[in-house]
């Protein structure tokens, strides 16, 4: 696998870090909450040889800058769009996972004549239903109990437990080792704060507090394609069913077995089912 290599723009007077590779037909990836660009570091070397492959990590996460301000689904899709029109692209695959894929269905509501096609991969936006973890982050007094359990100490401490159970024949999945890489981000103020404004924007205590069902009926989809984990733990599979009855000529791929990160708990399935997809669109 090819080492991602960043560049960065500065876009509404902050940096923002993206990778840009390959050449051909536009392929946007965009990450979920607490992920970043390195989640699809292994499809960058899949898919580029034929596409132009483009990979943010969204304000608030990874390398970019984490500023005081909007974090909504239409922030971000406008920060995308100013992003593809720095790099002089008209029109892209979104490939969404998470709140990623809440933001690729804001971004095609928005900018419908600049999408080709739609991925969605364990999309947020969907249905109401979101893991009480995500939920918790929206309780008043979160900041302070998140930069207790982020702390170096108590970090180190997990991570300890976590070696020893591997010692024993505990072995992380995928979903493991993705969370814990982005609560491991958390350790500064600015990211925490970025983290809980992301959540506050889509979920409230109750749960997904945004639907892409308000907006489904009055626009023709692109192409879609829907990918689940039978597994996930984050947001439930049965959201796909519902997706597919709201679209009803979209694709749905589900990953036996798979949690919330299909790509990476089968990557060379996912690879292939989106160069089929991308093929076949």
């Amino acid at each position: 696998m090819i080492p991602l290599a960043p560049q960065t723009v500065v876009l509404h007077g902050h940096e923002l870090s993206y990778v840009d590779s390959g050449s051909g037909p536009v392929v946007l990836f965009i990450h979920g909450i607490l992920g970043s660009q390195r989640q699809w570091s292994h499809l960058v070397d899949e898919v580029d040889d034929d596409h132009r492959v483009v990979v943010p990590d969204l304000f608030g996460h990874g390398d970019s800058a984490k500023p005081t301000g909007d974090y909504s689904l239409g922030s971000h899709a406008a920060t995308l769009r100013d992003l593809l029109d720095h790099l002089g692209v008209e029109r892209v695959t979104l490939v969404g996972h998470s709140l990623g894929g809440g933001i690729a269905m804001q971004f095609y509501y928005l900018f419908p004549e600049r999408v080709d096609r739609l991925v969605l991969v364990a999309s947020g936006g969907l249905g109401r239903e979101v893991n009480l973890v995500l939920r918790s982050a929206t309780l008043p007094g979160a900041e302070q109990v998140l930069g207790v359990i982020a702390s170096g100490p108590v970090l180190e401490r997990v991570e300890a437990l976590g070696r020893g159970a591997q010692k024993v024949g505990w072995k992380p999945g995928a979903d493991i080792g993705a969370i814990w890489r982005g609560f491991t981000s958390l350790g500064d103020r600015e990211s925490r704060r970025a983290f809980l404004a992301t959540t506050r924007a889509v979920i409230d205590i109750g749960g997904q507090s945004i639907s892409a069902h308000d907006h489904l009926a009055g626009v023709t989809p692109p192409p879609t394609l829907i990918v689940w984990g039978s597994k996930d733990r984050m947001i439930p599979a049965w959201h796909a069913l519902s997706a597919q009855r709201a679209l009803p000529q979209c694709r749905v791929e589900l990953f036996e077995g798979a949690g919330h990160f299909p790509h990476l708990d089968d990557p060379d399935r996912f690879a292939q089912v989106l160069r089929d997809f991308m093929a076949e669109a």
